[in-house]
């Protein structure tokens, strides 16, 4: 007799090789169609997917806005009413998982979704999921194969991300019931102001608190734990959609913000990622700010006091002067800033000072002396030193008289 973990793992085996022969039969058939070059997806693809009452509608706006996507969703439910999918139902077929996975990959293919685009609904089933992995792998194939040709850039490192829009089970019941009633409402004012056309569907888990439950329940207990699957192999957004919409939005902008390290390709990121980000850069700059000035007055005692004195008798009468407007711009040609460690110093103490300060050296000529018999001016190079110092402004007050 075989025992339990002996038929679990001859299902999976079948979901295994159901997914492969699915997923080959549909990109041969992409391939016979389209030829490889004609192949070419959508450089981001947001895998989308939520709890009944978790808003998605109202919230996918939001993501597209976020991500910089034009293109509208594309919603896999409403695949089933293409003509591809109403044909075979007419012919007394299903729209099963090879029939879905064909019309969306098609559909994937239209230009106007070349610079990315949210797919709301897939993937759903396990077999789902396992094309989908096929389909990222197939991708990169394509990528490493016209990586040195003109094409290269139709055929970039593709970007999938899966974003899930999470409530719980008693927000989840409590909304759709929610959306009920006000479909209800609507659909009667409808109908006392004959507008039967905008009428809208009314679901029964809308109705009846055991059929939302049971909704909930097959989401979490499918949707959910298929979507979940994927985490260890795509980035992966959990959104929690519970509180109020300003806060969903914000916690969708946190979860969809630019990151390098995931939307760059990878020999472009191992290019660039040494260099700190600005984020970061100023996590330790008061401490190494500390330790330069401390080593100023102890390793360079006199240029550090000369230094002190041309900011204390030069620029501070010029900064006070403009104490109102928050911003000084000082020339200066002060042999000691010749030093090549004087900028340094002189930076460092007006930051510490809570000055904000940028310098330019530039270099002019000046007329010296006149050859009477040549007439040619001989000309001197000047060194000028101009500095941009920022402040907080003074805030004045002005009473009405």
């Amino acid at each position: 007799m075989p025992k339990k973990g002996d038929v679990h793992h001859k299902d999976h085996e079948l979901e295994s090789q159901d997914a492969r022969l699915i997923f080959k039969a549909v990109w041969n058939d992409l391939l016979e169609e389209k030829g490889k070059e004609g192949l070419v997806f959508p450089q981001e693809i947001i895998w989308l997917g939520g709890a009944p009452g978790s808003g998605k509608g109202t919230n996918t706006p939001f993501i597209l806005n976020t991500r910089g996507i034009s293109a509208e969703p594309i919603v896999t439910s409403d695949l089933l009413n293409t003509p591809q999918a109403q044909m075979i139902k007419s012919q007394g077929g299903l729209v099963g998982d090879r029939e879905v996975v064909s019309i969306l990959f098609k559909s994937l293919l239209d230009p106007i979704y070349q610079n990315g685009v949210v797919v709301d609904g897939f993937p759903r089933t396990k077999i789902q999921v396992k094309c989908l992995k096929l389909f990222f792998r197939e991708l990169q194939g394509l990528r490493d194969e016209f990586k040195d040709t003109p094409k290269s850039s139709f055929f970039r490192q593709p970007r999938f991300s899966i974003a899930l829009l999470f409530v719980t089970e008693k927000e989840s019941i409590e909304r759709q019931l929610y959306r009920g009633k006000q479909i209800e409402k609507h659909n009667k004012k409808c109908k006392e102001d004959n507008r039967e056309e905008d009428i809208q569907e009314l679901r029964l888990t809308d109705l009846d608190p055991k059929a939302a439950q049971k909704r909930y329940k097959v989401f979490k207990e499918n949707t959910f734990d298929n979507l979940i699957s994927l985490k260890k192999i795509f980035h992966f957004r959990f959104i929690d959609a519970t509180g109020p919409l300003d806060e969903v939005q914000k916690n969708i902008e946190s979860e969809f913000q630019y990151q390098s390290s995931l939307e760059l390709d990878h020999d472009t990121y191992d290019q660039i990622k040494d260099i700190t980000l600005a984020s970061q850069i100023g996590n330790f700059a008061r401490q190494e700010l500390v330790k330069r000035m401390d080593s100023y007055q102890e390793d360079h005692p006199g240029l550090f006091k000369k230094i002190i004195y041309l900011i204390k008798d030069k620029f501070m009468p010029i900064i006070s002067r403009h104490a109102l407007s928050g911003l000084a711009i000082i020339n200066s040609e002060d042999k000691i800033l010749s030093d090549p460690l004087s900028l340094p110093i002189l930076l460092d103490i007006l930051t510490e000072r809570g000055y904000h300060c940028t310098v330019d050296v530039n270099f002019i000529d000046v007329p010296d002396s006149f050859d009477p018999e040549t007439y040619k001016v001989k000309c001197i190079h000047k060194k000028i030193y101009r500095f941009r110092i920022s402040f907080d402004a003074a805030d004045i007050r002005r009473g009405n008289h």
